[in-house]
C-alpha cells in the first residue's frame, strides 16, 4: 500500500527484525526509489559501481552522471565526517572493522571511492591489530565494547567509532554506561581526530537519513538529487 502511495516518498524498516522474519525479503519489497536506508539490492549495486561519481557529483551534472540515489545512512555519516575534516585522504591506508551491510561494507566501498587503500578486518581476521597499526583511518564497527586498544593505533590516526555498547558500571544509576568499539580515553591521546560515544556518529546518521528523505522526495518530483556531502560536522579534534 505504501509502495503505491505517491504521498509517501521514503520507507524505513527498523532493523533488526525478529528472527522468524526474512530481512532480505522485506528489504527487497521496498522500491529502490523509496528505500531511504539504501539497502535495496539496486541501491547497493549503484553504490559499488559508482562510488567515485559520488564525490564528483553536483546538481548541474546530475543528468549526465550516474550516482546512487541514496546511501546507507550510518556509512554516509562516517564519510561526511571524514569529508568535513579538510584532510587529503587519497592514498591513505584505511581499516574498516566489521563487515555488516549497514556499515562495514558500504563504508569500504565509499572509502575506495575516495581513493583510500582499504582493508576490512572482521571476526575471522588473524591478528587484527597488525592491520590496524598501519591505518591512517580507522572505522570501528565491530559491535564489541572497547575492542580497539590505544596501542593498536598509529599515532595521528583518524578514528571514527561507530560502535555503541553497554558496559557494566556500578557508579552509573543505570548500572551500565555506553561505550564504543574503541578505548576512547586512551585512544584520544594517540589519535588526531576521534568521535565520542554517544554523540558522535549517531547524530550524523540521523542527518543523512533526512538527506536521503529529501533526495527521494526530489526524485519523485523529477528534480535532481542534492550532493550528499558538505560541511555538516566533524569528529572531536584532540589538542593534546
Amino acid at each position: 500500500e505504501l509502495n503505491g502511495d505517491e504521498r509517501v516518498h521514503a520507507i524505513l524498516v527498523q532493523l533488526p527484525l525478529p528472527r522468524h522474519i526474512d530481512t532480505d525479503s522485506v528489504l527487497q519489497m521496498i522500491p529502490p526509489e523509496k528505500d531511504v536506508d539504501g539497502f535495496h539490492a539496486q541501491n547497493v549495486g549503484d553504490l559499488w559501481l559508482n562510488t567515485r561519481n559520488i564525490y564528483k557529483f553536483n546538481v548541474s551534472s546530475s543528468l549526465t552522471m550516474t550516482r546512487p540515489l541514496v546511501l546507507p545512512c550510518t556509512a554516509a555519516g562516517v564519510i561526511q565526517m571524514l569529508h568535513s575534516l579538510g584532510v587529503p585522504l587519497q592514498g591513505k591506508e584505511a581499516v574498516v572493522i566489521g563487515r555488516s551491510r549497514i556499515v562495514g561494507m558500504p563504508v569500504s566501498g565509499l572509502l575506495t571511492g575516495m581513493d583510500c587503500t582499504v582493508t576490512m578486518v572482521h571476526s575471522q581476521t588473524v591478528e587484527p591489530e597488525k592491520h590496524i597499526k598501519r591505518a591512517d583511518i580507522v572505522v570501528a564497527a565491530a559491535g564489541q565494547p572497547e575492542f580497539v586498544k590505544a596501542e593498536w593505533l598509529k599515532p595521528g590516526a583518524i578514528v571514527i567509532d561507530v560502535g555503541i555498547n553497554n558496559k557494566d558500571d556500578s557508579s552509573d544509576p543505570r548500572g551500565y554506561k555506553l561505550v564504543g568499539d574503541v578505548e576512547f580515553e586512551e585512544a584520544k591521546k594517540v589519535s588526531s581526530f576521534i568521535t565520542p560515544v554517544p554523540g558522535g556518529v549517531g547524530p550524523m546518521t540521523v542527518a543523512m537519513l533526512l538527506q536521503n528523505s529529501l533526495n527521494l522526495a526530489r526524485n519523485s518530483l523529477g528534480l535532481p538529487p542534492l550532493p550528499m556531502f558538505n560541511d555538516l560536522g566533524s569528529p572531536v579534534r584532540n589538542e593534546g
